[in-house]
């Protein structure tokens, strides 16, 4: 009998399973950039176990085991910063990304009011940028952070995700 994969708030309880699934999804990253001392290789568990009391966490569980997680934050002008969205490598491919990514905006929207979703990916993660695009998400600017790597942001209006998600169900 399989299981099937949860979305719901991560709790404290989760941090350490947190980080332990961020330094492997990011192993990736880190090769195709050639920089092992990106922030989410480097993060600590004090500096996680923050970022989930003061913003929004989800996380995915295929039973205890947490295989994806995903943070954001909304700022005073109701823009939502969405960051390190991480699936497990074995669930990768089987639309638990795009899960996360919509569970996030639809928690931001309604509990922080975000009216614009924002993100980032570095310039060569191609599979990032194809996720982000499928669901909405325009290119607003590239900033060069070093000779190896430019980080694309990319954004949509919150209104836009609303509607979509309305018209699919």
């Amino acid at each position: 009998m399989g299981m099937s994969v949860t979305i719901s708030a991560a709790t404290a309880d989760d941090a350490e399973q947190i980080l332990k699934l961020q330094y492997l999804c990011y192993q990736g990253e880190a090769e195709l950039y050639g920089d092992y001392t990106i922030e989410p290789l480097t993060q600590s568990l004090d500096d996680l176990r923050a970022e989930l009391s003061e913003g929004c966490v989800l996380v995915a569980r295929l039973g205890e085991e947490v295989v994806g997680s995903v943070r954001g934050v909304v700022d005073d002008k109701g823009t939502a910063a969405i960051a390190k969205l991480i699936v497990h490598p074995r669930m990768q491919r089987h639309g638990l990304g795009g899960r996360l990514l919509a569970a996030i905006e639809e928690r931001l929207a309604e509990e922080r009011a975000a009216k614009r979703y924002r993100l980032f990916t570095g310039h060569r993660s191609e599979g990032n940028l194809r996720l982000y695009r499928r669901y909405g998400y325009a290119q607003v600017g590239t900033e060069e952070v070093n000779r190896r790597l430019s980080l694309v942001t990319l954004e949509k209006d919150a209104t836009a995700t609303a509607t979509a998600y309305a018209t699919s169900a």
